[in-house]
């Protein structure tokens, strides 16, 4: 599969549609140490919302935690941002990597919770009152979304490559397609076990860095995906599956990360099964370690659903009890001769696997499928126009999968008719069509 995946990687994952109403303000204690809530959507079975720390007292804050308590008949679904403990009801939250407040300065966290009704209340920071009252902060109605959001993310986020392809500025594509999030690749292995962008490119203070943190400034957040299809990867470096989770671990305490997505391709890691089980086995750990946290896996497929050894990717998920949040397909270099049908029949062979292995009903198991394709041409010549990928666009978002990418946002531009380019589709399109296309997801 992807011959050009080295000048033309793999893909990807999803992302956050936010949504909704905000709450009034609430007064400042006597610590200074204030934590207000907001409803950011609600899809009446549930909801997404977040506690946001201010900090106006006299000195900087180290560590903070925040308790409330939830309505009866409802807990939390998942929690990003924080480390969270549930004593019935009573919730409590503590910092992870964002622990320090400076004066004037926030933080905030963010959850999902399954059941109806209210809104926490017996809101505590610190130990003190929220509000400086001892009530609860009230909320204003809020918008719903007709789909829960998966755990830490949203569900719409292509595949942003910074190492090739005349990347586009992120921000840019941001403020001209409506896209709040990406899937940035790859994260690689610069020599054993140790994580680095590219395999070269350091995590933290370097030009991948300076990216994120332009994205999150610009209201968005980003997915990084580790592997793809070429290179030196972590899976095969790494000697055991704590080894491997340690390394994941790293990037996501270098972002705070809400999601991670493991590119599972080639020999090296799909057809090597006693790496795809260390890979499920780490992604195990990962979600031990770092509770509400989303996991995804993207692999190939064939044009009526996983392979050999994607199915069998999916059981070792089941057997090993690796709790994988989205499962997506890559839906090109598989044969097609029909993208837009191809891709739907892939990814309902993906439920219909999803289905029978976890027990799910055919909406629950669409809640855990993913689509990854590829804009314009593949790396074999199969055509995806941007009429097909609205088509696909639209029967995901009415089947409720819980994910849509594509590879990638560098290739969205035309002027390259006819050829599989690293920095364009090879078809006639308008500039950026096909992020803006995927931002309706």
């Amino acid at each position: 599969m992807k011959k050009f995946r080295w000048q033309i990687l793999t893909l990807g994952l999803a992302l956050a549609t936010v949504v909704g109403g905000v709450v009034a303000a609430p007064a400042s204690g006597a610590s200074g140490v204030t934590a207000a809530f907001t409803k950011t959507s609600d899809w009446g079975s549930g909801y997404e919302a977040k506690y946001t720390v201010s900090n106006s007292g006299g000195s900087a804050l180290t560590s903070w935690t925040v308790e409330f308590t939830l309505p009866g008949g409802q807990s939390i679904a998942s929690l990003w941002d924080g480390s969270y403990g549930a004593n019935g009801q009573n919730i409590t939250v503590r910092n992870t990597w964002n622990g320090s407040v400076p004066v004037g300065g926030s933080v905030s966290f963010g959850f999902t919770v399954k059941g109806s009704g209210g809104t926490p209340s017996g809101c505590k920071v610190n130990g003190g009152s929220c509000d400086g009252t001892g009530n609860p902060p009230t909320t204003t109605t809020t918008t719903t979304t007709s789909n829960p959001p998966l755990p830490g993310t949203g569900r719409g986020a292509p595949y942003l490559y910074l190492g090739w392809g005349n990347p586009q500025s992120a921000t840019q594509v941001m403020s001209q397609t409506g896209v709040k999030w990406f899937t940035l690749a790859f994260v690689l292995s610069s020599g054993g076990c140790t994580p680095s962008w590219d395999g070269q490119r350091p995590l933290t203070g370097g030009a991948d860095q300076q990216a994120i943190n332009a994205i999150r400034a610009a209201g968005g957040d980003i997915v990084p995906s580790f592997g793809g299809w070429s290179g030196n990867k972590l899976g095969p470096n790494c000697s055991t599956p704590e080894a491997l989770a340690g390394a994941y671990q790293q990037v996501i305490n270098a972002y705070g990360l809400k999601a991670i997505d493991i590119d599972i391709e080639n020999t090296d890691e799909f057809e090597n099964t006693v790496v795809a089980d260390r890979i499920i086995t780490a992604l195990r750990i990962v979600k031990q370690n770092n509770p509400g946290i989303q996991t995804i896996v993207t692999f190939g497929t064939s044009t009526t659903g996983p392979n050999f050894y994607g199915a069998r990717l999916i059981d070792q998920a089941k057997a090993l009890n690796a709790n994988i949040d989205v499962f997506t397909i890559m839906p090109f270099d598989f044969n097609s001769s029909n993208i837009r049908q191809d891709t739907i029949n892939a990814a309902t062979g993906l439920k219909n696997k999803l289905k029978s292995t976890f027990g799910w009903s055919d909406a629950e198991a669409f809640k855990h499928v993913g689509i990854s394709g590829m804009n314009g041409l593949s790396d074999h010549r199969e055509l995806t126009t941007a009429d097909d990928w609205t088509a696909i666009r639209d029967w995901s978002k009415s089947n409720g999968l819980g994910r849509l990418a594509f590879w990638s946002v560098n290739r969205d531009r035309g002027g390259c008719d006819g050829q599989v380019s690293a920095s364009c589709s090879g078809i006639p399109q308008s500039e950026l069509e096909f992020t803006k296309i995927t931002a309706g997801f």
